[in-house]
């Protein structure tokens, strides 16, 4: 599945991978290399610790790898309002305690709940998707049916 991202964002992946490919993948190596030298690789948990914490970061560059593959940046400027869509902010209101909240619908990888940001696969950014000003989401939450009011659609 394409993971949706922002040009920051995507710069930001390919730095971290860059980072994790020159920096820390030539670390870890030396890392195993320097617990070999201390004798018997059986009974070596400085050396398995290594080997462990190596495999760690190989799994993260080729997760990194697969997500940088198949990001589709998008831009604020070809993006219509009319609906709620990845990158727009809409303003809701909850039906239930008539609170309202404005959210940033954003890929898996900038979510931030603390910053006002929410993916697009959480289950209020999928319930929230394709609806437009003024019509009522429904969102299965565990504690029961969550109605959501779009009261705006911005950028």
């Amino acid at each position: 599945m394409s993971e949706y991202v922002t040009q920051e964002t995507f710069d930001k992946m390919k730095e971290e991978l860059q980072k994790m490919k020159s920096i820390d993948r030539p670390a870890a190596s030396k890392a195993i290399a320097e617990a070999r030298e201390k004798g018997d690789l059986k009974e070596n948990a400085e050396y398995d610790s290594a080997k462990d914490a190596q495999g760690l970061l190989e799994a993260k560059i080729k997760q990194l790898e697969g997500i940088i593959a198949t990001a589709k940046i998008v831009s604020t400027d070809t993006i219509d309002t009319s609906r709620v869509r990845i990158l727009t902010k809409v303003t809701i209101t909850n039906m239930a305690t008539k609170k309202s909240f404005t959210y940033q619908i954003v890929g898996e990888k900038e979510a931030d709940l603390k910053s006002g940001k929410i993916s697009s696969s959480s289950p209020i950014g999928m319930g929230l998707i394709g609806k437009q000003k003024g019509e009522v989401a429904e969102i299965i939450a565990p504690n029961g049916v969550l109605k959501f009011k779009v009261e705006d659609i911005s950028i």
